[in-house]
């Protein structure tokens, strides 16, 4: 299963909204922005909202998803992103639309004004539908269904392909050497393009200074050029990272060319390459690649599932493929890539499956699968006796003293309330406790006769979050009672520390005499009193 969850960002997000994503981006220079879509087609978007890459109308940030009602519904197909950082998008209609930085024309508008809202890139583009979009640093692609390829933005070393170093101001064909062809792949390094056509040939165009053209020199080139150094392979998938590109072959073959200094062409060492030079031979087929232009780092997924990564790896330089624990390449980039930006528009792919640990919580007073009730201030609890067994020595001990026959199919239980019972069982099933510091007083009570250690400190520390004037001798008092030393302590130092306001509290003059003696000698002690 694909985890968004594994990018930071997405921790921001409540579990509902985890699970209503259907496809998600992560972008930005800081990795500090993010795009998803329902299951509903509806897009949302929240983080640092920088160049208003957002496209919400303002330049506010957002850790609250904002919904982009102007892309709702339109069933978004394929998506890209600048440095600026811009977004560029396609939907499944074919219609393209852009938004954030256009310093440089890149959202293909005609101007350079910031792109607020998402705007249809209309431009040569309008009777085209196009399948695959791609961007640059500054510079963008859009691919067409019958293989046309448009570019716009930036051009200071030829990345547009028009000829000039001129910037284009909207999306302009790329012919050339791609005249008459029919370009089935795209992508983009910062200031470098390259595309795949169907026979299976490679251009590229575009910054040249590291070899990422792959053309045997370090020579930009203005208009397209052939990759001859791969006559006689057939090109599948083309990937760029910041400076260097990887090319996947029909036989599953992986090359590598362009720059080298974090190891991130695999070769085994930091040398940069002019022309493509086969890595992985010693593994098995690869049938996935992965680079993303604003990262240094590569990753590669092989016929049997392994994932491959090397490059920049959180400040190290790999300089040779390095197999890893993962599923996908996209968690190299989340977990390893800097920034941890996604390389691709990912799918989610939400599993029916359930862990065991989710199974048990799902089924936590189920009637339709207990074996046993709990019947707790006239109100029923549905459990499991195998679960209680392996869970609680308490309710080991107290089955093992019946026969079966003898066990009832209902237990009374009168010391506790409902909410605090509730709550001890629904630990047993799922390891948490989620009470008020009130309620966790009778939890705390519940854990210190059924020995159950962790549960104590679990209450103590609900406890110690929810301590408030209002209720601080009250939780003092508990933890006298229950013997629970660190509360104790933790408590009286609060109430020391607010004794003006909690003296003046119901709750202080009608604690026990006792009690409250032995805490105004101990106050005195520390000098509470003295004024």
């Amino acid at each position: 299963m694909v985890d968004v969850g594994k990018w930071p960002i997405f921790t921001l997000l409540s579990p509902q909204e985890i699970s209503s994503i259907r496809k998600a981006c992560v972008f930005g220079t800081s990795a500090n922005e993010a795009i998803y879509i329902t299951h509903n087609d509806e897009v949302f978007v929240f983080g640092l909202n920088c160049s208003n890459c957002l496209g919400t109308g303002d330049n506010q940030s957002t850790i609250v998803p904002k919904k982009l009602e102007a892309l709702c519904g339109k069933k978004i197909s394929s998506l890209s992103y600048g440095s600026g950082p811009h977004v560029v998008l396609a939907t499944e209609d074919g219609e393209v639309y852009a938004w954030g930085h256009n310093g440089y024309s890149q959202l293909g508008n005609g101007t350079t004004n910031q792109g607020i809202t998402p705007i249809q890139v209309c431009t040569n583009l309008l009777i085209k539908k196009v399948v695959e979009v791609a961007c640059g640093s500054h510079h963008s692609m859009a691919l067409s269904f019958d293989g046309d390829l448009y570019a716009w933005g930036y051009n200071n070393c030829g990345q547009v392909g028009s000829g000039s170093t001129a910037n284009q101001p909207t999306p302009r064909r790329v012919s050339n050497c791609l005249q008459g062809k029919t370009v089935v792949g795209i992508a983009c390094g910062q200031t470098s393009s390259m595309a795949v056509v169907n026979n299976g040939e490679v251009y590229g165009w575009g910054y040249n200074g590291n070899g990422q053209l792959g053309l045997g020199n370090n020579g930009n080139q203005l208009t397209p050029c052939r990759v001859a150094a791969l006559h006689g392979v057939c090109v599948l998938q083309i990937a760029c990272g910041y400076a260097h590109t990887l090319a996947l072959t029909d036989e599953g073959l992986l090359y590598a060319w362009g720059a080298n200094t974090y190891g991130q062409l695999g070769t085994g060492n930091k040398s940069n390459q002019l022309s493509p030079v086969q890595i992985m031979m010693e593994k098995e087929r690869v049938v996935e690649i992965a680079a993303c232009h604003s990262t240094h780092t590569s990753a590669a997924k092989t016929q049997s599932g392994q994932v491959f990564m090397w490059g920049q790896c959180r400040g190290q330089a790999v300089i040779l493929p390095h197999l890893t624990h993962f599923a996908c390449t996209d968690d190299v980039f989340a977990c390893f890539a800097t920034p941890a930006v996604m390389w691709r528009l990912l799918s989610v792919e939400h599993e029916d499956f359930l862990t065991v640990a989710e199974s048990l919580k799902k089924e936590f007073d189920s009637p339709e699968t207990s074996d046993l009730k709990f019947r707790v201030d006239g109100k029923y609890i549905h459990v499991h006796k195998a679960v209680l067994k392996i869970r609680c020595e308490h309710f080991r001990t107290m089955f093992q003293s019946y026969w079966n026959e003898d066990m009832k199919e209902v237990i009374e239980i009168d010391q506790f309330s409902y909410p605090v019972y509730r709550a001890f069982l629904e630990y047993l099933y799922t390891d948490s406790v989620d009470l008020p510091p009130e309620d966790a007083i009778g939890l705390l009570d519940l854990a210190t006769s059924y020995c159950e250690n962790r549960l104590k400190k679990l209450c103590q520390h609900i406890i110690k979050r929810g301590i408030t004037v209002e209720n601080a001798f009250s939780l003092l008092s508990a933890a006298v009672r229950y013997d629970a030393e660190d509360l104790e302590e933790f408590c009286f130092k609060f109430c020391v520390n607010h004794l003006t306001e909690v003296t003046q509290t119901a709750a202080f003059w009608q604690m026990d005499g006792p009690l409250l003696k032995e805490f105004i000698a101990k106050a005195s002690k520390c000098g509470a009193f003295k004024n």
